[in-house]
């Protein structure tokens, strides 16, 4: 099975990520990665953060040689502004640090920080927002960057696109072919295949900015070219449907997921709703007339494209403050501002490829196994073939 974890604070010394379970001999491309991590950087309505970092990956442990050796990976992403923060977030008890620890009291409504503060009997929210800062999802993105690497060995590529800012949104779907060229394209300010509808969503962020406010949005995240049968109707936790909407609604400011045609499935018909299947004879496969099911049915691929939907409220942080109540003297106050981003959709949108990269990639390594790529391509190939022969 693969695993990863993450660990580092937004202003802390660094961020980190380990992944276990990769097969053994696993070319890594760390230019890619860091193009994976330079693409969460970029998008419409970012702050100053991004200004200051550059991220890139250090792994310093389970790659030798360009590839992976079948140990636990190990990277680090240094955070560039921890210089700025430094005796305000010291590991150790310092002198230097006396007045500089820049104590959060007021929480902002929607953040974790009063919920987090109460839970761990904080009355300084530092401590909590530094963790769910969405920072963290750089972390997250360099781990799914490995995960790309396996499922392309597969044939198996992942892409994303925003389908939504604010009050617009992209009213017609988009062929693989668009999302994967946008999905790409640096130059793309929201990353959205409608170039004048994109104009639409650049005037809903500088409006959102100009008022102090912040916008929400959808990105849609597309698997394409993936194999039939990868997750399970058996039991709950097994159905690759749910493992993906778990994945992407952890991500920050997400609060619904939703897989193919669910959300408008949910007011239809029946007759309205299901991909109905056919046969080719002379290309000796099945196929489905529409993909409303979003390439799951019963919690199990069914060899269409996967298309996941995550819906970001605005972010939590707002220069124009709501109020909010101190949690030492409890007299009303204004929410305090962290400096922040006021439009994360398309960053969002990268955070949202990796974490379905995971899923996948767990399930590839599930359903095939293998302790080196050889052995796992090999597998893969022999099902390749019952699915042929079916």
């Amino acid at each position: 099975m693969l695993r990863f974890y993450t660990a580092g604070e937004s202003h802390g010394q660094a961020l980190l990520a380990f992944i276990s379970g990769l097969p053994a001999s696993l070319p890594v491309d760390v230019a890619f990665i860091n193009h994976e991590l330079h693409r969460r950087q970029l998008g419409y309505g970012r702050g100053g953060r991004q200004r200051i970092e550059k991220d890139r990956a250090d792994i310093f442990a389970g790659v030798r040689h360009g590839k992976t050796i079948g140990a636990p990976v190990a990277l680090r992403i240094e955070n560039r502004d921890w210089a700025n923060w430094e005796n305000s977030l010291p590991v150790e008890e310092s002198a230097q640090s006396v007045g500089k620890e820049r104590k959060l009291v007021a929480p902002r409504p929607g953040h974790a920080d009063l919920a987090g503060s109460q839970k761990f009997n904080f009355h300084d929210a530092r401590y909590i927002l530094e963790r769910a800062s969405a920072r963290e999802t750089a972390a997250r993105v360099a781990a799914g960057a490995f995960a790309k690497l396996l499922l392309r060995e597969l044939g198996t590529e992942i892409a994303s696109h925003t389908i939504r800012v604010g009050h617009f949104a992209l009213e017609r779907g988009a062929s693989w072919e668009e999302i994967r060229a946008i999905s790409g394209e640096l130059e793309s300010p929201l990353r959205c295949v409608d170039a004048d509808l994109q104009e639409k969503m650049k005037a809903e962020v500088d409006a959102a900015l100009k008022a102090g406010n912040t916008v929400g949005g959808i990105f849609e995240v597309v698997a394409h070219n993936v194999p039939v049968g990868l997750g399970s109707h058996a039991q709950w936790n097994e159905k690759l449907d749910g493992l993906l909407a778990q994945a992407v609604m952890s991500i920050q400011a997400v609060k619904a997921v939703e897989i193919g045609a669910g959300v408008a499935g949910a007011g239809s018909y029946g007759s309205e709703v299901q991909d109905e299947i056919s046969y080719d004879r002379d290309a000796k496969r099945f196929s489905r007339s529409s993909n409303r099911a979003g390439g799951v049915e019963g919690g199990i691929t069914n060899g269409q494209d996967i298309v996941v939907r995550g819906y970001l409220k605005p972010i939590s942080t707002l220069r124009r403050a709501l109020g909010t109540a101190d949690m030492v003297t409890k007299e009303p106050v204004q929410a305090a501002y962290e400096r922040s981003d006021w439009c994360v959709v398309p960053a969002a949108g990268v955070a949202g490829e990796a974490m379905v990269a995971l899923v996948l990639a767990d399930a590839f390594l599930q359903k095939f196994g293998g302790d080196s790529l050889a052995e796992m391509r090999r597998n893969f190939d022999n099902y390749a073939r019952q699915i042929d022969e079916f």
